[in-house]
């Protein structure tokens, strides 16, 4: 039973996170918001940072599998990109967007801290989507191509975020 009521906090949490963002938050709303306790909170994940580790890796989980399954469904690379772009900047996603730059920023800090490596393995999460997404392409070329092709993705979303004018930002261009 633990593990179930485990499992549903999370999600819970995952939500409000989504919702309300990650800097700020505190157990006790987070606790009311998900109709459990901090004590149980604590009990349940060991520590605040446990629950902020577990919740950016159900996020980052989730997207991927999710981005994943677009990618998967075949094409040339140029494809790939344009429905992974089309599925992330979609307005329904705007809320995980934001929730996955609010962790990678803070994942950049030289403190330690729950998101410690977040943007690092979500680089290489990405890039191994993007190398993948290039089958007999030699893998040096297929790399680059796939780090530049992220970095668009990245900053275009940014601007996304940042205007909310998506008839001004286009899919990336792979080939650039």
């Amino acid at each position: 039973m633990p593990d179930s009521r485990r499992s549903q906090l999370l999600t819970a949490a995952y939500d409000y996170v989504l919702e309300h963002g990650l800097s700020d938050m505190s157990l006790r709303p987070l606790a009311k918001a998900t109709g459990t306790s901090p004590r149980v909170l604590l009990y349940l994940f060991g520590s605040k940072d446990e629950l902020v580790r577990e919740i950016l890796a159900k996020g980052r989980e989730e997207q991927l599998r999710l981005v994943a399954g677009v990618a998967a469904a075949g094409g040339g690379f140029e494809e790939v990109v344009a429905r992974v772009w089309a599925y992330v900047s979609a307005p329904e996603q705007r809320a995980t967007i934001r929730l996955f730059f609010e962790a990678y920023v803070a994942s950049l800090r030289s403190e330690p801290g729950p998101w410690r490596d977040f943007a690092r393995r979500s680089v290489h999460d990405w890039l191994t989507l993007l190398i993948d997404a290039q089958p007999g392409v030699p893998r040096q070329q297929a790399e680059a191509r796939a780090t530049r092709t992220l970095a668009q993705l990245r900053g275009l979303l940014l601007d996304l975020l940042a205007c909310d004018e998506p008839d001004r930002l286009p899919a990336p261009d792979p080939a650039s």
